[in-house]
């Protein structure tokens, strides 16, 4: 059974920086490509950052670009997202996710999620 559990959400002021952890189980995050993902209340979900399986490449949009890294850990097969200079408009809720087939995480697995809040 595929889990993916994310932690280190929390609150944090504006300026702050989170470190957010993605564990794997019954999956190798070294075989999949992985992302994380955000959504605040009434937004859509929106890719922070994405890693192929090689680890080789990575892949953030312009809004978070420069502020968020997002990193592996094959041995503890475990992903990461540091976040820094973190202000209100990056509260949400935080998942990662690992696209079983290639198709930019419309088939993917994904974890429950965490929840940041950044105070102003």
């Amino acid at each position: 059974q595929v889990q993916l559990v994310e932690s280190g959400g929390g609150l944090v002021q504006a300026g702050g920086s989170l470190r957010l952890s993605c564990a794997a189980s019954g999956l190798t995050v070294s075989n999949y490509a992985m992302g994380w993902f955000r959504q605040a209340p009434g937004k859509e979900r929106e890719l922070l950052g994405a890693i192929t399986k090689s680890g080789g490449s990575t892949y953030y949009p312009d809004s978070v670009k420069g502020r968020f890294t997002i990193s592996r850990d094959n041995a503890k097969n475990t992903v990461y997202l540091q976040m820094n200079s973190l202000n209100a408009e990056d509260t949400a809720v935080y998942y990662c996710a690992a696209d079983r087939d290639g198709s930019g995480y419309r088939n993917a697995y994904w974890g429950q999620g965490t929840q940041v809040t950044v105070s102003s």
